[in-house]
């Protein structure tokens, strides 16, 4: 069996969401960050992890995109052009979605007090409304960012989307706020979000 470390409330909700979707069976522990618990399995302390027979897999990304690939669900076959394009979303989101949240996130409660630059969240803010907007501009009206067949770039983004808008940002009006609604409406995002009890 699976065994999914970190808490729900936070990257591990991905991983949450990605078994729930799969009809996986695993087992959750919901260790914070830099716990005694997560330094043992990743050096830097962070969330999540997946222990797999005893190998252990860190990086929500690689986490989901591996269960993808080892289960032939929610991705496509590597070497094929709609792989690429399926990378390219992700590629697209971590670059200029994540990373400018995290930065936002490490300015306001993570770096030390007097290495946090609080006035970088200005320009975050419209460089992340910029980024949405070319976002929605590729899904345009299609279900899913790959047409109709959800796949790991919509959990990350999905997962995006609620920390941005927990973090005060603005969800810029078109098709990706119709898209969000879609998405956290899923069952099995309902299943996975309910693991945050544990924050």
């Amino acid at each position: 069996m699976y065994k999914v470390l970190g808490m729900a409330a936070t990257r591990t909700l991905r991983v949450l969401w990605m078994m729930e979707e799969l009809g996986l069976e695993y087992e959750h522990l919901p260790y914070p960050p830099r716990s005694k618990e997560m330094l043992e399995v990743n050096p830097s302390g962070k969330v999540p992890a997946l222990i797999v027979d005893d190998q252990v897999i860190i990086d929500s990304v690689a986490i989901m995109q591996f269960l993808a690939d080892k289960h032939g669900d929610m991705t496509y076959p590597a070497g094929t052009i709609e792989r690429a394009q399926q990378d390219s979303f992700t590629q697209f989101i971590n670059d200029e979605i994540d990373a400018i949240i995290w930065c936002a996130a490490r300015n306001t409660f993570i770096l030390p007090e007097d290495k946090r630059v609080p006035e970088i969240k200005a320009t975050l803010k419209w460089e992340f409304v910029r980024s949405m907007k070319l976002l929605g501009e590729r899904i345009g009206d299609n279900e899913f960012l790959m047409g109709d067949k959800m796949t790991v770039p919509d959990i990350l983004l999905t997962h995006c989307g609620g920390w941005a808008r927990m973090a005060g940002f603005e969800i810029p009006d078109g098709p990706l706020k119709a898209y969000f609604k879609r998405m956290i409406a899923r069952p099995a995002y309902l299943r996975a979000y309910a693991l945050r009890k544990d924050k």
